[in-house]
């Protein structure tokens, strides 16, 4: 196993043993602690990786895994993948630090907590790192189970479980679409590595496919990155507790999207329907964002919204950058790549303030009882240390100085001024969209800023709306959002440190090809009078206007019909559904076995049936047959006179002793084509099955209900013979059709190797052995389960017998 893979798997290997500190630590030590080694481990690891990567160099580690299939477990380490490791793994001690201080150790289950902590941070890491599309397609899957684990953490609470419904729901939708595109592009290619996929872009740009795998995999990206229309998951899943929202929300699972549209931007990027779908939906999520937080009244639910506008911005940035592979090679490739750059830039910005945002509003929550800004007020002074983390937090999300988010944010009008100039793509029509979408959303972004920092922290203080008498938090919890607003300040004096070790390096990974003049461009706060200023005095003008006057205008957002909201679509949808689904249902689970079987008969005829004559495989070859003496002859005879006799007694004693009569000549068949230990054992199943038939009938009327005999159903005489008929078909095309060599030579060959004597020796001991033994296994687990559930039974009847 190499190293790389043990990263991997380290946070899944652990959760094996956080139930055990659990167990025997607490309450004494706070499971937390134990964890927090592992992200701390992992981040460690991977900083080592940052020089040889700004070098150019990357890492390639494949252990394989089905190798007949060209699926092998290969990790690759990049500019980009990097980035994305040290996110998750840093942000997430950091959280994992947060929460020993807000989690509980006596009233939570933390065992389970940390558990679901850990399964997401390995799929994550295995997401990000994972070359073979079908191996990232598990960690992808999986980051959607273990998101709704955590986010259905506090499961007793009805709108923990409907959120984590409804983010499980949407988001595993996106991935069974992902994997339909990423099926498409192997078939395209022929390969499951993505690297290799990069150097057949011409075969897939050609193909008939490439539409529908791209469309398919950006519906993965956007579902599992809340994009508009899926964004609706997002603000349901601020239910979980507080670390919970800080690590899915700010660092990792809402970027996972992000990752997925940066790494198959060399696949598709320059092509119109990439460059539009991408920037278009990212526009639209970062205005529709915006509007929605500026409007919300719990903390959780701005920043919940707030993280959709970011996403779509970033989102938005990664489409305009890829029109730099439109002119892959020329001038204008330096123009547009820039996007690109600020993409990742504000990507790493947002986690780093929108993770100090979260913690925030976690310990406001915490220490007062309510995240509803109508009841918290005058919190200034009474947690400093917790306005200023808010103010540096909000203010480089707004895109203000001396702030990382000033610096991105500039960026991000940079890329949105080039986007609206270019003539490719209608966007010499459509292009002043562009830049203007991308000053409207950022006036609105500012005044949700605004509010996430004065309506608590300032203004009148509300000590009798609130549950708790408020004060500063705890040393613990304040150090993980000082050590985060440290980097958003520190990263806007010194932006291009930054820039040389990660942000080129996983900007080329984006936009392979592009010259080294295209990123290698020095960051800084000025460029003089340009566009870009102008735009941002005009949002914080508009925004401190729209801000003094909230009152006078928030209500217009109100206004909007809630029967045409996305969450009401969905819940109909929901709802619909279930009765649809409960009315089918209803339909065909009669509760009579005979309709039962009948399902299944009919479905068997069609799908084996129609299997066979699609096919093209219903051949019979009479020459191969063995030639059928007058013996066997007269036993199917007999046998078929005893079944049409089972249809037409009269009594059930005459139906069963008919029956039992059709396995004794079944036997004798057995004795004829030299099987002794076959027939002994259908004489034997038959004499009891008939005894038992017996001995059930005997209190129960001479004559079958009704008539005297069996009515006649047209439908189940079609049934049957379907079913006859379709096995012997089978049976004569499996005779008529050998692809492969007859399996009996292979045991003919080889019985001596397992130490038998002839091929029958080797089967039973080989083949009824390990049988036997899987059945030894499963009745030991039925007994233990039973032996458990009598156990507990008796506990509770001791434990009521005291208790009185």
């Amino acid at each position: 196993m190499h190293t790389l893979h043990l990263m991997i798997l380290l946070p899944f290997i652990f959760a094996l043993f956080v139930p055990l500190l659990y167990k025997f630590f607490v309450p004494r030590i706070h499971t937390g602690w134990f964890v927090l080694f592992i992200p701390t481990v992992i981040f460690l690891y991977l900083l080592r990786f940052i020089s040889p990567i700004s070098k150019g160099e990357n890492l390639i580690s494949s252990v394989p895994w089905m190798p007949s299939f060209g699926i092998n477990f290969t990790l690759f380490i990049d500019g980009l993948s990097l980035i994305f490791g040290l996110l998750i793994t840093g942000i997430g001690a950091l959280v994992i630090l947060y929460s020993i201080y807000y989690m509980a150790k006596d009233r939570e289950a933390l065992d389970n907590f940390y558990v679901y902590l850990m399964l997401f941070m390995g799929a994550m890491l295995g997401v990000v790192f994972s070359d073979n599309i079908l191996v990232l397609y598990v960690f992808w899957e999986l980051t959607s189970i273990s998101s709704f684990l955590l986010i259905a953490y506090w499961y007793q609470r009805e709108r923990s479980r409907y959120g984590a419904q409804k983010s499980m729901m949407i988001t595993i939708s996106g991935g069974f679409a992902a994997l339909a595109g990423f099926i498409m592009l192997s078939m395209i290619t022929g390969t499951y590595s993505i690297r290799e996929m990069i150097g057949q872009v011409d075969d897939i740009t050609a193909h008939g496919l490439f539409l529908p795998a791209m469309v398919l995999i950006l519906l993965g990206a956007f579902t599992k990155s809340a994009q508009f229309p899926f964004s609706i998951w997002l603000p349901g899943a601020m239910e979980a507790p507080t670390p919970i929202s800080a690590y899915l929300h700010s660092a990792t699972m809402v970027k996972a999207g992000i990752y997925l549209v940066a790494r198959f931007t060399p696949i598709f990027g320059g092509e119109a329907e990439w460059f539009w779908l991408v920037s278009g939906t990212g526009l639209v999520t970062l205005l529709y964002g915006s509007l929605n937080a500026v409007k919300q009244t719990d903390l959780k639910a701005l920043l919940a919204y707030s993280t959709i506008s970011q996403l779509g911005l970033i989102m938005s940035l990664f489409g305009m950058g890829s029109a730099a592979l439109y002119f892959t090679g020329g001038e204008d490739s330096s123009v547009y790549a820039v996007a690109v750059l600020a993409a990742i830039f504000h990507l790493i910005n947002h986690s780093t303030f929108k993770g100090a945002l979260f913690m925030v509003v976690g310990i406001i929550d915490h220490e007062t009882g309510t995240r509803d800004v109508r009841k918290l007020g005058g919190l200034m002074q009474i947690m400093p240390v917790s306005f200023t983390l808010a103010v540096i937090g909000a203010f480089s999300m707004a895109g203000l100085p001396p702030f990382n988010g000033f610096l991105s944010k500039e960026m991000f009008f940079t890329g949105a001024l080039n986007a609206g100039g270019m003539s490719i793509f209608n966007m010499d029509t459509f292009g002043i969209l562009f830049p203007f979408i991308a000053w409207v959303a950022s006036v609105f972004t500012f005044v949700y800023c605004m509010i996430l920092v004065f309506k608590p922290f300032r203004g009148k203080y509300k000590p009798e709306k609130l549950d708790k008498k408020p004060h500063e938090a705890p040393i613990g919890m304040l150090i993980p959002p000082i050590v985060l607003a440290i980097f958003v300040v520190g990263i806007f004096f010194f932006p291009n440190a930054l820039s040389t070790a990660l942000l080129q390096p996983a900007s080329h990974a984006v936009l392979p090809g592009m010259p080294e003049s295209a990123f290698n461009k020095e960051i800084s706060a000025w460029h003089g009078p340009n566009a870009e200023l102008f735009m941002t005095i005009g949002v914080v003008a508009f925004g401190i206007l729209l801000y003094l006057y909230l009152k006078k205008w928030v209500s217009i957002l109100w206004n909007y019909p809630q029967s045409l909201t996305l969450n009401h679509f969905y819940d109909v949808a929901l709802e619909r559904g279930e009765e649809i689904s409960r009315f089918v249902t209803n339909r065909y689970m009669t509760g009579n076995i005979k309709d039962y079987l009948t399902y299944i008969f009919a479905f068997f005829i069609l799908l084996a049936g129609g299997a066979l004559l699609v096919s093209n495989r219903l051949t019979v070859h009479a020459t191969m047959n063995a030639s059928v003496s007058l013996f066997e002859g007269a036993l199917a005879v007999s046998a078929l006179a005893l079944a049409i006799a089972v249809l037409f007694a009269k009594s059930r004693m005459i139906a069963i002793l008919a029956l039992g009569g059709l396995g004794y000549l079944v036997s004798m068949l057995f004795v004829v084509f030299r099987a002794p230990d076959l027939a002994l054992t259908q004489l034997v199943v038959e004499t009891v099955t008939t005894a038992l038939f017996l001995l059930c009938y005997y209190h129960l009327p001479k004559h079958f209900k009704g008539s005297g005999r069996i009515p006649f159903k047209p439908l189940n005489l079609i049934i049957s013979l379907g079913v006859g008929l379709t096995v012997t078909l089978f049976a004569l095309s499996a005779n008529g059709n050998r692809l492969f060599e007859p399996i009996s030579s292979y045991y003919g060959d080889s019985y001596e190797l397992a130490g038998a004597k002839n091929i029958v020796n080797a089967i039973l001991v080989d083949f009824r052995g390990i049988d036997t033994m899987m059945e030894i296994a499963v009745l030991t687990i039925a007994a233990l389960g039973v032996f458990t559930l009598i156990k507990l039974e008796l506990n509770r009847s001791e434990n009521n017998e005291k208790s009185k």
